[in-house]
């Protein structure tokens, strides 16, 4: 009994050992490094395009599937190579463009007079779903928010704007209030969606999670949002008048080539052929227009009416 008592430890010991030395490796072939030889890994440069950027009022998936349909039909029409690139803020979208990294700019009009000061130039614009040129902001609330029925209950109330250089989720409500005697002192606060892109989702989720009391957005951003949340409980307080739409602008310096022959591919997108219709509609247009800088004069007005001026920076005092 006394042998048996030692004996079976001792076999699972010399089995662990086996199994512990087994597990370790002790039988694979042994790499050697010489450290001493080093070898230089260069990053891979992007293949030279034009680029093409859509000011990331949604999330860059949204702009992605957005876009993606128009770039190619664009890039197959003019023999081009187009890419479309990603900035993460609006601010960032305006200095790409600023700084020649974004050649094709698709913004809100107030982005465009802040591109436009530094000589990018306006060239089209779309027709909105709605078979407009122009659009609008919207003011929401939650549909159980009490407190909130027109445009006057929003003073002294928190408010979550899209961004700064947002026209529909901030300029065009920041008029709408001043034409109703109401200044951005007049609230409890004013926010600006966070992050990189997605800011107008963003603007709607947050008062949807009862986190502000009111939301500015651009018209049509309801129906982008549906999926992910019940639309059925946000209201629409109110509507700003319209304004020229979204606009298409090229570049200082880039070759009129170019840009012209982007603009006549542009301006043949209709919605009678099937196959461009699709193009349109994924984009969330009805077609593209030529326009001019001096289409966008009424939003230069209204910038300075609110102190918005190319040299006023008040805009950026407001808490971000």
């Amino acid at each position: 009994m006394l042998k048996l008592k030692f004996l079976i430890p001792t076999v699972l010991l010399l089995l662990g050992i086996a199994l512990y030395l087994r597990g370790y490796g002790l039988d694979e072939n042994i790499v050697k490094v010489n450290m001493s030889i080093r070898e230089e890994i260069s990053v891979p440069e992007p293949e030279k395009a034009i680029t093409y950027a859509y000011l990331p009022q949604y999330s860059h998936k949204v702009s992605y599937q957005r876009h993606n349909q128009l770039i190619e039909y664009l890039a197959k029409e003019t023999g081009l190579t187009l890419r479309q690139v990603f900035p993460d803020t609006f601010e960032e979208h305006r200095r790409m463009v600023e700084n020649g990294d974004i050649d094709i700019s698709f913004s809100n009009p107030m982005t465009y007079i802040k591109i436009a000061n530094s000589g990018a130039q306006a060239f089209a614009r779309i027709i909105e779903p709605s078979g407009s040129p122009t659009f609008r902001g919207q003011i929401i609330a939650r549909q159980d928010n009490r407190f909130i029925h027109k445009i006057k209950d929003c003073r002294g109330k928190s408010w979550i704007a899209v961004d700064p250089l947002s026209a529909g989720g901030y300029l065009f409500a920041l008029g709408l209030f001043f034409k109703q005697g109401i200044t951005a002192d007049d609230f409890k606060e004013i926010s600006f969606a966070s992050g990189p892109g997605g800011k107008q989702e963003k603007a709607v989720l947050a008062v949807y999670a009862g986190k502000y009391d009111f939301a500015s957005i651009r018209e049509g951003t309801l129906n982008i949002v549906k999926d992910k949340v019940n639309i059925s409980k946000l209201k629409i307080v109110a509507e700003t008048k319209r304004y020229p739409s979204w606009v298409y602008a090229a570049r200082k310096g880039l070759d009129p080539k170019i840009k012209n022959s982007i603009a006549k591919a542009m301006f043949k997108l209709s919605m009678d052929n099937p196959e461009q219709a699709q193009i349109l509609k994924q984009a969330g247009m009805r077609g593209i227009i030529p326009a001019q800088d001096s289409d966008y004069d009424s939003i230069r007005k209204l910038m300075a009416k609110l102190g918005l001026t190319k040299n006023s920076h008040k805009e950026w005092e407001i808490k971000e």
